[in-house]
C-alpha cells in the first residue's frame, strides 16, 4: 500500500509515555512511512517498507518496539540489525529517546571495533532491545553472552545495504535462531532481489508499505557535476565553500587513501576537516562523528562506511570526490543533504573518462538531472576586464538567463557601486549576452577593488547554485 501523507501521533493510540517522548522532539505529525508501518507492527504483523532516505524509518519500527517491551521481562524481546556500526549507534540513540519515559526499558548496542568486554558487561544488565551489526551479534552468540531466541520482533534496517555487503548468510542464520518471533520488519530505501528472497522465506502476509519520492517527501537536492583534475578537488571544495559560506559539508571518497589525502589538502588550506574510514579506531570515529553532529566540524570526509550511518538534518552540501561504483551508493551519499525538508546541494567531481561514464549511467538510471558546473579561472578574463579581479565564475547548463536579467533589473551593473565605469559595464554585459545565446548562465564572483558592491558579490551565485528561484 502506498502512503503519501502522515497522521497525528495522538491518533495512533500510543501510550502517554511515547507521546511525551515524541512531543519532547517537537513532533506532532508522523511521516508517511510512520503512518503506514506503526499500525501493522503494533498488531504484530510482518512489514516490508520501501521509503526514501531521511523519511523517519527508525521511528516507524522503534515506536512499536518500545510499546511492546515488557519492563518486567529481562529477556531479549526485540533485535534490530544494521549494516554499519555508525547506523547501529544512531538507532540506539533514537530508541533510548523513545524509551526515555518508560522506566525499565533497556537497550544495548553491539558492533565491531569496540571492546567486547564492555559490551558483555552491558548485556549482564539484561537489556530487552538489542541493536547490533550481524557480525558482532554472531560473535556474542558464539560466546553465549546473549540469547536472541526469545526475541518477538526482528527488524532489518537498510536491508538492501546489509545484504549487498555480504551479510546474507549471517542474517539468515540469525533469523533461523529467532524462530519464536511474532513479526519481522524489513526497511530499506530500495527493495533488491535479495530483500525479496528474505521476505518470501521469513515473512507471512506482510504489510507492504511504499512511500514514493513525490514533491512532499522527495529530498530537495540540486545535483551538479564538475570536471576537476585529480589534484584540483581540494581547490574546488575550497572555492565553493568560500563563496557560499556553507558551514556543514560532507565529502565522500572511494578509498581510504583518497579520504586521507583530501582531508590533508583541506587542512593545509585552513579548512576544518577530519575523516573516518575502516582503518581508524572506533573511538576516534565516534569522536569525529559526534563533533560533526554538534556543528563543530565544517567538512566531514569519509568512505561509504558512513553514507548510511550519520543522521544530521542540516548538511548543506555533499561532495563526491570520487564517483561511487554503485548507483545506490550515490543515492545514499547525496541523501545526507536535503533532509527535514531543507534544500541541499550535491557536487560530483569528474576527473577522467570512466568517471564520466559512471555519472552518465547514474543520471540515466536514477532519472535525475545532474547539471554541469564549470569553474573558469580568473586569468581567462584578466586581459578583457582589467579593472576587476574575477576570482571565478560558474556556468550552469540549462539555466534561464532572463531570471538573472530580471533580478538585476535588466542590467549587470547591479554589481557595480561606481556607475561611472562604463567600459566595465559594457564588457560585463557582453559576457552575459554571449553566454545567454548559448543557453548558459554565468555567475560572476568579484573581489572588491573599490567600485564593487561587496554585499552583492555572492548573492546571485548562491541563489543559482543552491537552486533558489530568482524569479520575481
Amino acid at each position: 500500500m502506498e502512503f503519501t501523507e502522515g497522521v497525528r501521533f495522538d491518533s495512533l493510540h500510543l501510550s502517554p509515555e511515547i507521546i511525551r517522548a515524541i512531543e519532547k522532539r517537537n513532533i506532532e505529525v508522523s511521516t508517511p512511512v510512520q503512518a503506514g508501518c506503526i499500525p501493522p507492527m503494533m498488531d504484530w504483523q510482518d512489514v516490508i517498507a520501501k521509503a526514501p532516505t531521511g523519511t523517519g524509518k527508525t521511528f516507524a519500527y522503534g515506536i512499536p518496539i518500545v510499546e511492546h517491551v515488557d519492563p518486567e521481562d529481562e529477556s531479549v524481546q526485540a533485535v534490530i540489525l544494521a549494516p554499519t556500526r555508525e547506523l547501529a549507534i544512531q538507532i540506539t540513540d533514537e530508541i533510548r529517546d523513545l524509551a526515555a519515559f518508560k522506566p525499565g526499558v533497556r537497550t544495548v548496542c553491539l558492533y565491531g571495533g569496540a571492546p567486547i568486554g564492555r559490551q558483555i558487561d552491558t548485556l549482564k544488565k539484561h537489556p530487552q532491545i538489542v541493536v547490533a551489526t550481524p557480525g558482532r551479534l554472531s560473535d556474542h552468540m558464539k560466546r553465549r553472552t546473549v540469547r536472541v531466541d526469545t526475541a518477538q520482533t526482528v527488524v532489518l534496517d537498510e536491508a538492501d545495504r546489509m545484504l549487498d555487503m555480504g551479510f546474507i548468510h549471517d542474517v539468515t542464520r540469525l533469523l533461523d535462531k529467532m524462530n519464536k518471533r511474532k513479526n519481522l520488519g524489513l526497511f530499506s530505501a530500495t527493495i533488491s532481489r535479495e530483500v525479496m528472497d528474505i521476505a518470501w522465506v521469513y515473512q507471512r502476509d506482510a504489510a507492504e508499505i511504499t512511500v514514493r519520492e513525490d514533491e512532499q517527501n522527495k529530498p530537495d537536492i540540486k545535483q551538479f557535476r564538475m570536471d576537476v583534475p585529480h589534484d584540483g578537488k581540494a581547490d574546488a571544495i575550497e572555492k565553493i565553500l568560500n563563496e557560499t559560506g556553507f558551514d556543514r559539508c560532507m565529502a565522500f571518497c572511494n578509498t581510504k587513501g583518497s579520504t586521507e589525502r583530501i582531508t590533508k589538502f583541506l587542512q593545509m588550506r585552513g579548512i576544518d576537516a577530519e575523516c573516518i574510514h575502516g582503518d581508524i579506531p572506533q573511538r576516534k570515529r565516534e569522536q569525529v562523528m559526534e563533533k560533526f553532529r554538534r556543528g563543530e566540524l565544517r567538512v566531514f570526509v569519509s568512505t561509504d562506511v558512513a553514507a548510511r550511518g550519520i543522521d544530521v538534518d542540516d548538511v548543506d552540501i555533499v561532495f563526491n570526490c570520487d564517483v561511487p561504483d554503485e548507483n545506490q551508493d550515490y543515492v545514499h551519499r547525496i541523501g545526507r543533504t536535503g533532509r527535514a525538508r531543507r534544500q541541499g546541494v550535491a557536487v560530483t567531481f569528474i576527473s577522467d573518462y570512466p568517471a564520466k561514464m559512471r555519472i552518465d549511467d547514474i543520471a540515466q538510471n536514477s532519472l535525475v538531472q545532474i547539471r554541469t558546473c564549470v569553474i573558469l579561472r580568473k586569468h581567462i578574463f584578466q586581459r578583457f576586464v582589467f579593472c576587476f579581479n574575477l576570482s571565478h565564475c560558474f556556468i550552469e547548463n540549462g539555466a534561464d538567463f532572463r531570471s538573472v536579467s530580471r533580478s538585476c533589473n535588466g542590467r549587470p551593473s547591479c554589481f557595480l557601486r561606481n556607475e561611472e565605469n562604463i567600459l566595465a559595464q559594457i564588457l560585463v554585459t557582453i559576457f552575459f549576452k554571449t553566454f545567454a545565446l548559448c543557453n548558459k548562465l554565468v555567475i560572476f564572483s568579484f573581489k572588491c577593488t573599490g567600485n564593487i558592491a561587496k554585499e552583492n558579490q555572492s548573492n546571485d551565485y548562491l541563489s543559482i547554485f543552491s537552486g533558489r528561484d530568482m524569479s520575481p
